[in-house]
């Protein structure tokens, strides 16, 4: 229980702004489905940034879902090592989950996270679906995202998941709605949005919106967002909790009125608690 509480004290603060690679043998067809694995930094493309931690729990079957993580850090900084937390609990808590958390190339004034990000995002779902008969896992996954990871997580899930595989994703403080007045009016918004495009159409905020990619298909959606967030508008929560609502998709949603843009203590404490009974129903079964 210490462990859990150190785990989760620390899981929420404030986020996003801030070994070795096991070869792949040939002679091995697959690895000890008995044993945990875990393989640090597998590329899965040319740029640095284009890497994954893969986490295989002991007992497996090509029936073990798998549990994406993608970090915050506004699309343009941010690195993998903060969703370690994430990471622990999960194994922690769960003996039938794999984990991959993930790196990809960020942003800057040549290269807009939009489709890039994206692309990456298939990329490892991709790798992973090609290798499932050697790591021993299923090729359906979950995702947990915060900040602007939330979005990227939700906008591929919505968007991008052209095979269906994705069975749930959370949201932690995940902008979900570009075209929202809320946003529109914040004087950071104009310096947030030149990642994407220095013109932007409506039609194009739209398009990298979640929110505007809803469809009565989307996967079981959980969401948490605080009241007291300076960074991400309460509407963006609000306002894909009720689309959810709208195309009868199944989702939780978690307004912390206190909290800013991530928490500790009893509300971290809950958080998990949601995100666990949430997996079990949705990722688990």
């Amino acid at each position: 229980m210490a462990n859990l509480k150190h785990i989760l004290l620390n899981l929420f603060v404030i986020i996003g702004l801030f070994s070795c690679n096991t070869d792949d043998t040939n002679h091995i067809d697959t690895l000890n489905s008995q044993q945990y694995y875990e393989e640090l930094d597998i590329s899965y493309g040319e740029n640095d940034d284009q890497k994954f931690d893969l986490y295989l729990p002991p007992s497996r079957s090509l029936n073990t879902k798998i549990m994406i993580l993608i970090h915050g850090g506004g699309w343009s900084s941010g690195d993998k090592n903060s969703m370690n937390p994430y990471k622990d609990i999960i194994l922690q808590d769960f003996s039938d989950v794999a984990v991959v958390n993930i790196n990809y190339r960020l942003s800057d004034k040549d290269n807009s996270p939009y489709p890039m990000q994206l692309d990456d995002i298939t990329a490892v779902v991709n790798y992973i679906a090609e290798k499932r008969n050697y790591y021993i896992i299923s090729d359906e996954i979950g995702f947990t995202g915060t900040s602007a990871g939330a979005h990227l997580s939700l906008l591929w899930s919505y968007a991008f998941d052209t095979k269906n595989k994705t069975k749930m994703v959370c949201s932690i403080v995940g902008p979900t709605n570009f075209t929202d007045p809320a946003y529109l009016e914040d004087p950071n918004f104009p310096l947030l949005i030149s990642q994407f495009s220095l013109n932007p159409t409506t039609s194009y905020l739209e398009e990298i919106s979640p929110y505007h990619n809803v469809t009565s298909s989307s996967p079981p959606t959980i969401l948490f967002y605080g009241g007291k967030d300076l960074l991400i508008p309460t509407t963006q929560g609000i306002a894909l909790r009720d689309k959810l609502n709208e195309f009868g998709v199944t989702h939780e949603f978690t307004l912390y009125p206190d909290e800013g843009h991530g928490w500790d203590g009893l509300n971290a404490l809950d958080t998990w608690s949601k995100i666990k009974i949430f997996m079990q129903k949705h990722l688990i079964n």
